[in-house]
């Protein structure tokens, strides 16, 4: 069975430039520099927000952040998703438009995401009665999916200034994704599990970026209950993932992570008598 898909561009652009530097010793050298653009989102000519982002895949972003924000309900709500880099605007057009729309956007927070985030007051009052069961993982799994990632991060590796955002299941990398924020990563994620019916009970998501509460906040939406990043948490990151029930992995690297929430479902390693 296909899946309902909405009519949209194609639009991602070059995501890498070229600049001269000079070293400490005054030696010459072409560096890679990570693009930026911002992106304005139009939904049903209603201005919502100007995203700044690589541009690499503007579509899915734009589906994800209306999915996570709760401004639009259902896939195949959505008519079309156009995004004109001329103008640097991307305009989505839904069948049904919601009466309350200018109340859903009133309450913003503009959130610590790299690159400014935001995240409409309602969408935490939908959360609170959300609860996750978070699955059974060891430091074997967990070595497993960071070992499968290291192919990835390219961008990171060329230019630096992006964070790189990935769905997991076992250790097949679903999709990565790299933005100048976690927040866009995620909501490009988003919405590519949003068009293609994946469901997230099941997965692992894996982030460069800090454990605050909006990255909790995102992947609860997804109904993703394992939380993995190589960089610290926040206390308020910590409180919703202890309340939702979702797994927090933080400070992985190499050999080393932190287990900050989902204790109980850590399976310690087995020690020899």
């Amino acid at each position: 069975m296909v899946n309902y898909q909405p009519q949209m561009t194609n639009a991602g652009i070059h995501r890498l430039h070229k600049t001269t530097v000079i070293n400490e010793n005054g030696e010459s050298r072409e560096m890679a520099l990570t693009g930026e653009r911002p992106l304005t989102i139009y939904l049903n000519t209603i201005e919502i927000v100007t995203l700044m982002t690589l541009g690499a895949q503007p579509e899915l972003l734009t589906l994800g952040y209306l999915r996570n924000q709760g401004l639009v309900d259902k896939l195949d709500d959505i008519e079309s998703i156009q995004v004109d880099w001329d103008v640097e605007a991307v305009a989505v057009t839904t069948r049904t438009p919601k009466d309350n729309i200018n109340e859903l956007t009133s309450r913003r927070t503009v959130t610590s995401g790299c690159g400014q985030g935001t995240m409409f007051g309602h969408v935490m009052d939908s959360l609170s009665d959300l609860k996750l069961q978070c699955p059974r993982f060891s430091a074997e799994s967990l070595y497993a999916v960071l070992k499968a990632l290291t192919e990835y991060n390219e961008m990171y590796k060329q230019a630096g200034a992006v964070h790189g955002c990935a769905l997991c299941e076992g250790t097949d990398i679903q999709i990565f994704v790299e933005d100048v924020g976690r927040h866009n990563a995620v909501d490009a994620i988003s919405g590519w599990m949003w068009l293609n019916n994946i469901k997230g009970h099941d997965k692992v998501f894996y982030t460069t970026g800090r454990l605050t509460s909006e990255m909790v906040i995102k992947v609860a939406q997804m109904q993703v209950p394992l939380l993995l990043s190589r960089s610290g948490v926040t206390e308020m990151g910590l409180k919703l993932a202890q309340q939702i029930g979702i797994g927090m992995v933080a400070r992985a690297k190499g050999r080393h992570f932190l287990v900050y929430n989902g204790i109980e479902a850590f399976q310690l390693p087995q020690t020899a008598n």
